[in-house]
């Protein structure tokens, strides 16, 4: 039984192919096309998942969509007509392109997947976001709960899976939902919206939460139950086009920051201010479903899931024993979702819960073989060493513990946006100059941004707070006290951006400035060959512990095959690059010219 999971159209596309209730392939769109939360019908990332499982448009038996568009497109509709004639250039500019395209999707589908002669399904948004959240977990029940921007109407829901069911208890419906308020403050910090929300969490540490009283006296009425409403006065995107109205620029003390200019103290207390505010509903909203539901495990997906610091919150304080959150917890975990909604649900085949989960590392993209790399590489004119894969990791281990900065493209490329040591930047996180380094030579990106550490599992608990695996990069935790360095009183003193500057720990690269880590836990099963590199370094420094950050630079997707890995090492300031068996050092290239085509070979036209 094959069954292709789409979702596209809002961010992220993505598209997931299943046989036999087996994830064979996963894929965003964007990784093939380059451009960054690609939106569109994601051909490319289709062509890849079927070309893995070695078949054809008309072998596929269900095709599922991750929404259902007339029940959206009705919500718009509604909202428009509600709130007439303010929101009329958004009509005019929203309407054409339903009309044109997202109306029409089992059409589309069609049109893009020749042959294809199955079943299309529909499941709706949150459906899809909570089988993507619970049916690869390690339970064989749990509660679980979604939190997004908006699906059709629902912005959050909650309920219990159980074997192979689902069953939503309660939701909560636009206009009113934790995304688009973090959203909202996204953009009135000045970042992008539905991409900006890492750099607002990652702003917060360093602000003060002044703001979080008027959030809670004027913008939300938080009930003891995780529900809420928002004074949709102080917003302006139900029928504007933008996030914030006047109001709350006023209430906030003046408009927007613009985009690319000098952050102030003023942005990050109002990214600590919602940063807290959020967090407060995601623990008010975990205790609830834990005393409704009485499941002693909790599910999360839902792009607000993809918030790390309230994930480690819930994770800590919540009364539930444990947590799991999907890895593309975002839209394009939809397309997977989807398809295991239709294997569970629809089909009703039996699910067996497993120890670890059944996502296997998210490891779901593409990879290349030697002749591939080569191939690929050679009209770049790349010099290279062949090490071999069995004498690669105590190799890069010795160039780690040299301070250099590797880009690391090994095996199938991860499925979410978080690297998870295949397509991943690497140095010593025991370096106090690293973070800045990386930051500004490397990333191309704000100063202020955290590095994730990778660590062994085994040794998680010996340099972060954590009792448990994480091995998807959405846990923070605080890095265990015995390895924090004492402040002086003039250190303690600083505040802002200045705080950047104090090594807080042995292992400074990746300490954030309140003693925070975004740990991810790695495991021989899941990823052996970085495993084995991370054991290497630990033997030879006695920490088992490196940076791991994204392979890619400020404002584009990370990498998937070896041109792209190619070419951001080469425009960037990485010393070395580790591609399959072969090790590029940047003083042995020539002279870096761009073929042009960046586009994947999985690209149809």
């Amino acid at each position: 039984m094959k069954i292709l999971g789409i979702s596209c159209y809002y961010h992220d596309a993505a598209a997931c192919l299943l046989v036999d209730g087996e994830v064979i392939a996963a894929a965003s769109e964007e990784r093939f096309t380059r451009i960054k939360q690609d939106s569109e019908f994601p051909v490319n990332a289709i062509r890849f998942c079927l070309e893995r499982g070695g078949i054809q448009e008309s072998d596929l038996d269900f095709v599922a969509f991750y929404d259902k568009p007339f029940l959206k497109f009705e919500r718009i509709l509604e909202t428009y007509i509600a709130g007439a004639p303010a929101g009329l250039p958004s009509f005019l500019k929203a309407i054409p392109l339903w009309l044109k395209k997202k109306l029409f999707i089992p059409k589309l589908i069609e049109d893009e997947l020749q042959g294809f002669k199955g079943q299309m399904l529909f499941p709706e948004h949150h459906e899809s976001h909570a089988a993507s959240a619970f049916y690869p977990s390690p339970y064989q029940d749990a509660a679980f709960l979604t939190i997004d921007g908006v699906g059709e109407w629902a912005t959050t829901s909650f309920g219990v899976g159980e074997g192979n069911r689902l069953k939503i208890l309660k939701e909560i419906h636009f206009p009113h939902s934790v995304g688009l308020l973090y959203s909202a403050f996204t953009y009135y910090t000045g970042f992008k919206v539905n991409s900006g929300e890492y750099k607002v969490m990652g702003l917060a540490p360093y602000g003060e939460p002044k703001f979080v009283d008027k959030i809670l006296d004027h913008v939300v009425d938080l009930k003891e139950d995780g529900s809420f409403r928002m004074d949709m006065s102080y917003f302006d995107y139900v029928s504007g086009l933008r996030m914030t109205s006047e109001k709350f620029h006023n209430l906030f003390g003046g408009p927007p920051r613009q985009p690319e200019s000098t952050l102030t103290q003023r942005e990050m207390d109002l990214a600590r201010s919602v940063q807290v505010v959020c967090e407060e509903i995601m623990l008010k909203m975990s205790e609830h479903v834990r005393q409704v539901t009485g499941k002693k495990n909790l599910c999360l997906a839902g792009g607000v899931a993809l918030n790390c610091v309230g994930n480690g919150r819930v994770l800590r304080e919540s009364k539930f024993d444990d947590i799991w959150i999907q890895p593309a917890a975002g839209d394009a975990g939809g397309a997977l979702g989807a398809a295991l909604a239709v294997w569970h649900e629809f089909l009703d085949k039996p699910r067996t819960a497993k120890p670890r989960g059944t996502q296997n590392g998210s490891y779901y993209g593409p990879d290349f073989s030697e002749e591939e790399i080569e191939s690929m590489l050679q009209p770049y004119g790349a010099v290279y060493e062949h090490i071999g894969l069995d004498a690669m990791p105590e190799k890069v281990a010795e160039l780690i513990a040299d301070h250099n900065v590797i880009g690391w493209f090994q095996g199938r490329m991860e499925f979410g946006p978080r690297a998870l040591g295949s397509r991943s930047i690497i140095g010593d996180a025991r370096s106090s100059k690293m973070q800045s380094v990386m930051n500004l030579k490397i990333k191309y990106r704000e100063s202020f941004r955290p590095f994730a550490p990778s660590v062994m599992h085994d040794h998680v608990s010996e340099w972060f707070e954590i009792d448990r695996e994480s091995p998807y990069m959405l846990l923070v935790a605080p890095v265990n006290r015995k390895h924090w360095n004492e402040m002086t009183d003039e250190e303690k003193q600083l505040f802002g951006i200045d705080k950047l500057n104090v090594p807080r720990s042995s292992v400074p690269a990746i300490t954030h400035v309140d003693y925070s880590a975004r740990v991810q836990t790695v495991h021989p099963d899941d990823n052996p060959l970085y495993y084995k590199m991370i054991s290497s370094f630990h033997e030879k420094t006695g920490c088992p512990v490196i940076i791991n950050t994204s392979f890619n630079v400020r404002g584009e997707p990370i990498v998937c095959d070896p041109r792209h890995a190619y070419t951001c090492f080469m425009r960037t300031e990485m010393d070395y690059l580790v591609c399959g068996p072969y090790i590029f050092d940047k003083k042995a290239q020539p002279e870096f010219k761009d073929i042009g085509d960046w586009r994947s070979e999985f690209e149809l036209d």
